[in-house]
C-alpha cells in the first residue's frame, strides 16, 4: 500500500480569533501506470480447457459414428490367401501410396524421417514467435522465395509422375499468389491475406497427406492399380 502524499500544514486564524488549521495536499506526482495488452496468456485454464472441450467433441463423434455404422471388418484371416491388394492401416497409407512413386529408401525412409524432422524443428523456428501475414512485408522478396519453393517441388514430384503432390501444391501456391494485395479485396481474399507462412506450410502438408490416404483408401485396387470406389469387383 503506497503512501500518501505530504501534507503541509499551515496555521492559521479566523477574524474571530478563532484558531484554525488549513491543509495543502501536494499534487501526486508518482508515474502513471500504463496498462499493457500481454501476447502470452496462461496454458491453464485458457488452452486446457478448450482442448477438453474438443477432447469431447471427438469422444461424442465417434461415439455415434460407432452406433451409426458398423465398422468394415472383413473375414476371418486366412495365411494361406493373401489379399490383392495388401493395405496398409489408413493412417499408413500416404506412405504406401507413395511407395508406388519413389523408391523404397525415399518414400519409406527418407521423406518420412524428413517429414518429423521439420515438424520437430519448424515450431522453434523464429518465423513463428514473429509471424504475420505472409504478404505484409518485402511482397517483391516473398514472392521470389514462393515462386522458386513451388517450382523446384513441382519439377521434383512431376519427374517421378506423382500428381497427387503436384496438383495440391500447384493449387496452394495460386491461393497464395491470390492472397497477395487482398487487404483491399472481397471478404475471401482477405482471410488469405492474414495467413502467415507456417500456416500455408501447414495447410500445403494436411492437404498433400490427405489426398494420398484417400486415393491409397479408396481408389487403389488389385496390384495397386486405380480403381473406382464402388467397383463390386474389388470390395465384394
Amino acid at each position: 500500500m503506497s503512501a500518501l502524499p505530504p501534507l503541509d500544514v499551515v496555521d492559521s486564524a479566523d477574524p474571530l480569533g478563532t484558531p484554525r488549521r488549513v491543509a495543502l495536499v501536494r499534487p501526486d506526482i508518482r508515474p502513471e501506470v500504463r496498462r499493457r495488452e500481454e501476447r502470452w496468456v496462461m496454458t491453464f485454464p485458457h488452452l486446457i480447457v478448450r482442448e477438453v472441450i474438443l477432447f469431447q467433441i471427438v469422444v461424442i463423434g465417434l461415439a455415434l459414428a460407432a452406433i451409426l455404422f458398423d465398422a468394415p471388418l472383413l473375414g476371418i484371416a486366412n495365411p494361406l490367401e493373401t489379399p490383392n491388394p495388401a493395405k496398409a492401416p489408413w493412417y499408413f497409407l500416404g506412405l504406401q501410396e507413395l511407395l508406388h512413386y519413389f523408391p523404397p529408401v525415399v518414400a519409406g525412409v527418407l521423406m518420412p524421417t524428413l517429414t518429423v524432422l521439420a515438424l520437430a524443428v519448424i515450431p522453434y523456428a523464429r518465423i513463428n514467435l514473429t509471424a504475420g501475414p505472409l504478404w505484409a512485408a518485402r511482397p517483391g522478396r516473398t514472392a521470389a522465395g514462393v515462386g522458386a519453393a513451388t517450382v523446384l517441388l513441382v519439377a521434383l514430384f512431376a519427374a517421378f509422375a506423382c500428381w497427387p503432390i503436384v496438383v495440391p501444391t500447384i493449387l496452394v501456391a495460386a491461393a497464395i499468389f491470390a492472397a497477395r494485395g487482398g487487404e483491399s479485396g472481397g471478404r475471401m481474399r482477405r482471410r488469405l491475406a492474414r495467413v502467415t507462412l507456417p500456416e500455408w506450410i501447414m495447410t500445403w502438408f494436411v492437404v498433400v497427406a490427405t489426398i494420398l490416404t484417400v486415393i491409397g483408401t479408396f481408389f487403389r485396387g488389385p496390384g495397386w492399380s486405380l480403381v473406382w470406389p464402388w467397383d463390386a469387383a474389388v470390395f465384394g
